[in-house]
């Protein structure tokens, strides 16, 4: 009882304070005040709503040859875009699907970012990722086993990357050309990518703290690490740009960006 009777002398002697300082002012002064408080309150809603927009943006991400580009147009334009140049800059666009473009009615577009794999490039990655939505890393399935090692560190350096962990942004191991017979499934990539990244941790977790770039570390102590330890959302899908069977990368996105 006695901390509520304090508490109403001081909102009485506040009140009675602003009382006396609307009395005191100047109208115009008060105006002014007035205005600046509505513009502040205008903002401050704005922001929070603006916040508060689900982000568009998808991000392909991979090594150099991997079939981003490819993926890219046969999201955008349903074909393969005749060549496998390596982009040097990021291919960006928002559209609607092209899978989705016969639809009726108003259909969101996506924001898609196809990210050039040079490793020289890839920094370029960093701004993208504070307003992606989900990103996709492609793995090309046919060289797999001679690049394991630098898809695991590129994968590795994205998974402890502050802006992914904090955001949580999910990411999908898209497995690509998986229509040719040389192929590797699915799950032999997901287990010598979670075998490649163990290695890395156990090594880069040794060094010191100064010498450590990475934001966050990966996995359990004392466990071998799997992608359900990380901090957001991975999961591994299939897909082959050449032949536009890109259903389950459509999938994905629409399942981060509502059609």
């Amino acid at each position: 009882m006695e901390g509520m009777e304090k508490w109403t002398n001081q909102l009485q002697q506040w009140l009675y304070q602003v009382e006396h300082w609307v009395h005191q002012t100047p109208a115009s002064q008060l105006y002014v005040a007035i205005g600046v408080l509505f513009l502040t309150s205008v903002i401050l809603l704005l922001f929070g709503f603006f916040r508060r927009t689900k982000s568009n943006t998808i991000v392909l991400a991979g090594l150099s040859g991997s079939g981003k580009t490819i993926l890219f147009y046969q999201l955008r334009d349903g074909s393969s875009h005749q060549g496998t140049v390596t982009s040097m800059e990021p291919n960006e666009s928002s559209f609607v699907l092209h899978s989705e473009s016969s639809k009726k009615g108003k259909i969101n577009p996506v924001h898609v970012v196809d990210v050039p794999g040079h490793s020289r490039l890839r920094p370029k990655l960093d701004e993208y990722l504070p307003q992606t939505a989900a990103l996709i890393f492609v793995v090309d399935a046919v060289e797999f086993l001679p690049n394991c090692r630098a898809a695991a560190e590129y994968l590795y350096d994205i998974l402890t990357k502050a802006s992914v962990v904090k955001r949580k942004i999910p990411v999908v191991i898209l497995c690509n050309k998986t229509d040719k017979v040389t192929a590797h499934t699915k799950e032999f990539i997901r287990k010598q990518l979670e075998k490649e990244i163990d290695k890395l941790r156990t090594s880069r977790n040794a060094i010191s703290d100064a010498d450590i770039a990475n934001e966050f570390t990966l996995g359990v102590t004392g466990e071998a690490f799997t992608f359900s330890h990380c901090h957001n959302k991975v999961t591994v899908a299939e897909a082959s740009g050449l032949t536009g069977d890109i259903v389950q990368v459509e999938q994905f996105i629409r399942e981060h960006v509502k059609p």
